[in-house]
């Protein structure tokens, strides 16, 4: 196998769960090969380079083999080589989150009646 479908590698590289997951992020302009957007059925090739981001998280990836089946993780794995600098990037931003506390995490749904009166205190009502 030469090449394969751009959506079917990152679902068997196990990227996204379901191989349409992987065609909306491609067709949406998550993926990019070679710095270029992409279309779901763009072949790839061994040494493509990947530029992948699924939320707040960028991989930068090169492509070292081609499956068009999904298997364990510990092959998916050997399916790609990430950069360094992406790896770092990566770590850092991980325990970034780690640390950092959710701005909403207090907010439980509507504010009690109590919640209501101080607020009204506040605004001079």
């Amino acid at each position: 196998m030469e090449r394969l479908r751009v959506d079917k590698w990152l679902w068997a590289a196990r990227f996204f769960k379901s191989r349409s997951l992987a065609s909306q992020a491609v067709e949406g302009g998550k993926v990019k090969v070679n710095g270029a957007r992409v279309k779901p059925a763009r072949e790839i090739r061994v040494g493509d380079r990947l530029e992948i981001t699924l939320a707040d998280t960028q991989w930068e990836i090169t492509v070292a083999g081609l499956s068009d089946r999904r298997g364990p993780a510990s092959v998916a794995q050997t399916l790609y080589q990430e950069s360094e600098s992406s790896r770092r990037r990566r770590e850092a931003m991980r325990e970034a989150r780690r640390y950092q506390t959710e701005p909403a995490q207090a907010l439980h749904g509507r504010p009690t009646k109590r919640d209501r009166r101080q607020l009204e205190r506040l605004r001079g009502k």
